[in-house]
């Protein structure tokens, strides 16, 4: 398998100040009304200018059931005593995702627990290991939280460029996609793959807002990248699992590849991630090329990150 063994206890960070769990519910619920227009939900709008964008706080209380005072005080970040069947309602009338739903929860009634300086080290088991050393065709990888790549094959390696040749605290989509020219190079929509990132790391502050790692992943990326910034401010999360990227890839050109994630069923938070080209078409045939240049494919795309370009542009 490309990569290096992976350390006992995970690099030190510079950590960042937790996130502000009220303050990310404040946000996300007024920016999912904001998107709401009175129409997009049976309200009448007599055309009253309106200071701020979307649904007022008043019109959003009335379509959940709530007062008034109640949804402001949770807007405001003081959900603590808030029922599961009132955030159901508002739910609905904001009329959230299954993920936003979801992620909704995770903000206004945290779970309780112990508070700890950060989530345990990630490990990845043996038996996934081997599984990943047998896929020799098929571009496959296991990433954990804070978009961090764990494990890989040597067709992840060829077709995304040798991790094993940066440290480990930089195997990280979120640093590669924002912080490396030669993967805005690699992705034809460079956009969508920042704007899904942003959203699970978005995901991931609602369950672990207390983990430094990922505060201080923010605010790094946050002085660093204007796009990160403002992708960031939109407080959008979503969950793909499946989908289409296209690539354009230094040493056999265009790729259009069908992913699939599989979230591991072992509590450890960790997705496998593969990719696969349609039988018969040139991506396919592409990804064969690759394979059979094995190793020298990797070479081939690392030494070209070296110099920070895609090899062959």
């Amino acid at each position: 398998m490309d990569e290096q063994p992976e350390p006992a206890t995970e690099p030190a960070v510079d950590a960042g100040p937790p996130l502000d769990r009220r303050a990310e519910l404040s946000e996300f619920l007024r920016t999912r009304r904001a998107r709401l227009k009175p129409e997009d939900v049976g309200l009448p709008d007599f055309g009253r200018h309106r200071r701020v964008p979307g649904l007022r706080r008043e019109e959003l209380a009335q379509l959940a059931g709530v007062s008034v005072a109640y949804y402001t005080r949770l807007e405001q970040g003081n959900g603590r005593n808030v029922s599961a069947e009132v955030l159901d309602a508002i739910a609905r009338a904001l009329r959230l995702s299954d993920a936003e739903s979801s992620h909704l929860t995770h903000l206004a009634k945290p779970k309780q627990h112990k508070k700890k300086p950060s989530p345990p080290t990630q490990h990845v088991r043996t038996a996934l290991r081997q599984l990943l050393d047998s896929i020799d065709t098929v571009p496959a990888y296991i990433s954990g939280r804070r978009s961090d790549i764990l494990v890989w094959n040597r067709m992840a390696a060829a077709v995304f460029g040798d991790w094993s040749q940066l440290p480990p605290q930089e195997r990280n989509w979120a640093r590669l996609v924002f912080l490396r020219p030669e993967y805005r190079e690699l992705y034809v929509d460079w956009e969508q793959k920042a704007t899904d990132i942003v959203s699970m790391l978005r995901m991931d502050a609602g369950c672990h807002p207390d983990d430094p790692r990922l505060s201080a992943l923010v605010g790094e990326l946050s002085v660093k990248s204007e796009e990160f910034r403002r992708m960031w401010a939109t407080h959008d999360v979503k969950e793909k699992t499946y989908g289409v990227k296209r690539l354009h890839h230094p040493l056999v050109g265009d790729l259009t590849l069908n992913f699939e994630g599989f979230r591991l069923g072992d509590g450890s938070e960790q997705s496998l991630i593969t990719y696969h080209a349609e039988p018969g078409s040139p991506s396919a045939d592409a990804l064969r090329l690759l394979a059979s240049w094995g190793t020298d494919a990797t070479r081939a795309g690392s030494g070209a990150e070296k110099h920070g370009r895609p090899a062959g542009r």
